[in-house]
């Protein structure tokens, strides 16, 4: 049996649904599991073992389509669910299995915070969707692989940091899931310890402001590192801090600590760091802690984000409290975790 795995983007999602297709390859051995994504996200998924083959959408449907027809298919597993998606399935004329994105449960709760969401990740849904073939969730949670090839050392970090970190994912596709910089630096002044801040090249000069107030403490490695490079620095942190973003769900998957941010989205939705029957029916996992601001009327205000908050106040994030947030890494700095955490 051939099938066919779509997830276009972004990095949290492509991530989340790795234990789909562990399973789907573990659990039945003779198939041969294809996926597609965006060409910008294959580095994600390149040094997967249970992953056969990767197609790429670069900009045009039509001439990937007839890539696709030609591989003839027996089934095709959308946890993207889009108008793409869709036009992907008709074209290839296959049994499909579709994940139900709850997109009026997410308005409902982000409209008039009725909350009808499912009590579940969404890696628990994107199961849903293929139970029809038999395949059941392990619970060991997401994964990552890192290249083989390319390993960072101590030359590329500080000797001040060698000892240890905390990395903090500045990071986020919408300013309303970015914690502000004020925030960032109170954080860093009560936190006793040395820090990364990780994000892409539009993240560094807000990090070149947080570690200008202890350039020796912090360490601002926006934009100077590749995905899997980033990566490779969360899974040697000791703790990781960070905004809803890609790289706390690469943080889960290596199983590390993680002090997720909530600004105008919710971990009711589905999306909170997902480590496997770890995971604890409130959704908190031993190794999870979520700061949110739940009191406030207007939180949720988005499933994805805005560049500024609707209601001028950005209280969401503004009102998190970075002394509790510096207690929680201190809580999960010398646990049994972080033996081997060090580079």
């Amino acid at each position: 049996m051939k099938v066919l795995v779509i997830r276009f983007s972004s990095i949290g999602d492509i991530v989340l649904t790795t234990p789909v297709v562990r399973c789907l390859k573990q659990q039945q051995p003779d198939m041969e599991v294809h996926y597609l994504t965006k060409s910008a996200y294959g580095t994600l998924l390149i040094n997967n073992p249970y992953i056969d083959r990767i197609h790429y959408l670069h900009d045009y449907l039509k001439p990937l389509i007839k890539e696709l027809k030609k591989e003839k298919f027996d089934c095709v597993i959308d946890l993207h669910n889009n108008l793409r998606t869709l036009r992907v399935k008709r074209a290839l004329k296959v049994v499909s299995y579709s994940f139900d994105k709850l997109n009026f449960e997410k308005w409902l709760l982000t409209n008039f915070k009725i909350d009808r969401m499912p009590d579940k990740s969404i890696v628990e849904r994107y199961f849903e969707a293929i139970r029809p073939l038999n395949v059941h969730n392990d619970g060991k949670g997401l994964d990552y692989y890192l290249p083989g090839d390319k390993k960072l050392g101590n030359q590329d970090i500080p000797m001040s940091h060698w000892g240890g970190y905390a990395g903090c994912v500045i990071g986020g596709s919408y300013n309303t899931k970015k914690l502000p910089v004020a925030q960032w630096k109170k954080f860093c002044e009560v936190l006793p310890y040395p820090v990364i801040l990780l994000g892409g090249p539009e993240d560094r000069d807000f990090g070149n402001e947080i570690a200008a107030l202890d350039p020796v403490k912090i360490y601002n490695s926006c934009g100077k590192f590749n995905i899997n490079e980033s990566a490779e620095l969360v899974k040697h942190a000791r703790v990781i801090v960070s905004n809803d973003t890609g790289l706390m769900h690469i943080a889960a998957a290596f199983q590390k600590p993680v002090i997720s941010l909530w600004g105008n989205t919710s971990p009711d939705m589905g999306m909170f760091p997902y480590y496997g029957d770890n995971n604890l029916k409130d959704r908190i996992a031993p190794l999870s802690v979520i700061m949110e601001n739940k009191q406030l009327g207007c939180h949720p205000c988005s499933k994805l984000g805005y560049k500024k908050c609707p209601q001028g106040h950005f209280k969401c994030m503004n009102d998190l409290d970075m002394n509790f947030a510096a207690a929680q890494v201190t809580k999960f700095w010398g646990s049994a975790i972080n033996k081997n955490s060090d580079i």
